[in-house]
């Protein structure tokens, strides 16, 4: 199977497509779990299109902890089926999946309490580790060690020694999520699914109470499109509610948001050679290894704002500060902060009082005939809630034979062949020029697809360049993000196709006209067109940052909505 191009035509194309026939299968929603059932339902043999109204994954599914994990925290909550379920699909992924964008990543749990606390989180650990041996699918990680404090502060010499007694040490799975979701994205296109992303459903298609597809704008063109389609999977995250309403349905389950806030510093602030997760009076606080930055995170709290573009607040960013301060040596300040985001998790709502403890699962269900909605979950299950929906999704459909869900056994794009090219990386570099280092970064985005962007710098040396502020990426790679991953505004490489957005100080307005002159020039932008993305890009990042003074959720709204989105 050949990788297509995320291009503006091809987006084009799709469009134009899905108004020529009806699709057996018409997805609505580009986070991670739309772009799984994209996949799902395409490599079942079923006509499928995917629509959504932003760009891919650039709602919760860009703004997650950047973890595939079990939910070691859920083992005290007793949900012992999601843990397993979480444990095997980190497998699949770290294995055979995604190898090249899940990677194990190291956790240090400090214990505090002497006699109870290390043989009541070594059991867990126990238990967490042998669901992931025992869930038909390796684990992929190294197995959990204990260590004394002695042997905790040599690889956390930047903990206070009051902050532990001893520590215990685990793995997960590490991933970044929006580079993930569009991979997913392409992988159905290169499977046949037609694919849009800045394309809004704006209305249903109805023949009586029956749902038959959807009136789909073109964001880019301002032109709609009836989209016909014997089923219709909502999958719109936090906006489950509206799009229910936009079928005229009360749905059967309501979702609420909950508001994640992280912040990155840069690698040297923090003296640790591994994660941290530490057990806050609400929820847990990860310190997780990201590159050259170390991602903080995160807060718990509901959101009932603008779901687009929720905002961090001062006391948010204090809270985090304080709680990591506890147990550091030396103390971040704001002043470390080099970048800030914002999620919303899409909880089924229910009667608990606290986000925190409503449930991280899934429901999958009808509430219109032609109509499925999926909701809830964790990024880690995307591709068994995607196999759910669409096995619900299949029931309705008028046909015989269906096959069942083969996702489990399809690599994304760009996983065959990495190992043998992550053994060749010297060699590599040598090849084409670049350090090892870059090979690295490369294989650790592409994977075997790498060589179409290398194949662009041999073209012109000059995008072998990093960016201006951002160097961990290559000119090359805001090129590869217009003509192969579906970019169409600035916001969609500085934000999602790299993280220049969060790991730059500058939030990613030092490499904005530079990055906008590279995409124009794939997507035929004038001047004009460059300076109003880049002009809208700084005013949003002023927007963000005044939000951030803010000291509570309706402030902090109000002061990030006065920036206009272009997308």
């Amino acid at each position: 199977m050949e990788a297509v191009a995320l291009s503006a035509a091809q987006r084009n194309r799709a469009l134009a497509g899905m108004a020529e026939r009806e699709l057996d299968i018409l997805v609505v929603g580009g986070g991670v779990v739309g772009a799984g059932c994209a996949l799902d339902a395409v490599t079942r043999g079923l006509s499928t299109g995917l629509v959504e109204a932003r760009d891919w994954a650039s709602g919760t599914s860009s703004r997650s902890s950047k973890l595939m994990h079990g939910g070691l925290r859920y083992l005290e909550q007793f949900e012992f089926g999601l843990v397993a379920e979480s444990l095997r699909e980190r497998g699949l992924l770290l294995q055979r999946i995604a190898p090249h964008l899940v990677h194990p990543v190291q956790f240090l749990y400090p214990l505090k309490h002497r006699f109870w606390e290390r043989p009541y989180v070594g059991s867990g650990l126990i238990l967490y580790d042998t669901m992931g041996l025992t869930s038909g699918t390796a684990r992929g990680v190294p197995h959990h060690r204990h260590l004394t404090r002695r042997g905790a502060l040599k690889v956390a010499p930047g903990l206070k020694k009051s902050a532990l007694i001893g520590a215990v040490q685990y793995y997960d799975g590490q991933v970044d999520d929006a580079r993930h979701t569009m991979t997913v994205v392409r992988t159905a296109a290169s499977y046949g699914a037609l694919v849009a992303n800045r394309a809004r459903v704006v209305d249903y298609l109805r023949e009586g109470d029956q749902v038959v597809g959807a009136l789909v704008e073109d964001l880019m063109t301002g032109n709609t499109r009836e989209v016909h389609a014997k089923q219709v999977i909502n999958s719109t995250g936090v906006w489950t509610d509206d799009t229910q309403q936009l079928a005229d349905t009360r749905g059967e389950f309501h979702v609420r948001a909950s508001k994640g806030v992280h912040f990155t510093v840069p690698r040297d602030r923090i003296q640790l050679d591994t994660g941290l997760i530490l057990r806050t009076e609400k929820s847990v606080l990860f310190v997780i290894p990201w590159g050259r930055h170390w991602l903080i995170g995160t807060t718990d709290t509901d959101w009932d704002l603008d779901k687009a573009r929720p905002a961090a607040t001062s006391t948010d960013i204090e809270y985090l500060l304080d709680h990591v301060n506890r147990v550091l040596i030396n103390p971040l300040t704001e002043a470390d902060i080099e970048g800030v985001y914002v999620g919303l998790r899409p909880l089924v709502a229910g009667d608990a009082q606290s986000t925190s403890k409503l449930s991280r699962d899934h429901m999958v269900a009808r509430p219109v005939p032609g109509m499925v909605v999926v909701a809830g979950g964790k990024y880690t299950t995307y591709r068994k809630m995607a196999e759910d929906t669409v096995d619900e999704a299949v029931r309705g459909l008028d046909q015989e034979n269906v096959p069942e869900s083969p996702t489990k056994d399809i690599p994304l794009v760009g996983a065959d062949g990495y190992h043998a090219l992550w053994n060749q990386r010297h060699e590599l570099a040598e090849v084409w020029g670049l350090h090892v280092h870059r090979i690295e970064h490369l294989l650790n985005r592409y994977g075997s697809l790498i060589f179409e962007v290398l194949r662009l710098i041999a073209q012109d040396r000059s995008l072998a360049d990093p960016l201006p502020g951002a160097d961990d990426y290559l000119r090359a790679e805001a090129v590869y993000a217009a003509s192969h991953e579906g970019a169409l505004h600035l916001d969609d490489v500085l934000a999602r196709r790299t993280r220049s957005y969060f790991e730059t100080f500058s939030r990613g307005v030092q490499a904005a006209p530079d990055v906008a002159r590279l995409m124009g020039a794939v997507l035929g932008w004038t001047d004009v067109d460059v300076d109003r993305e880049v002009t809208a890009y700084e005013a949003a990042i002023e927007a963000d940052r005044k939000a951030q003074e803010a000291p509570d959720d309706a402030a902090a709204d109000a002061a990030r909505l006065v920036a206009v989105d272009l997308g």
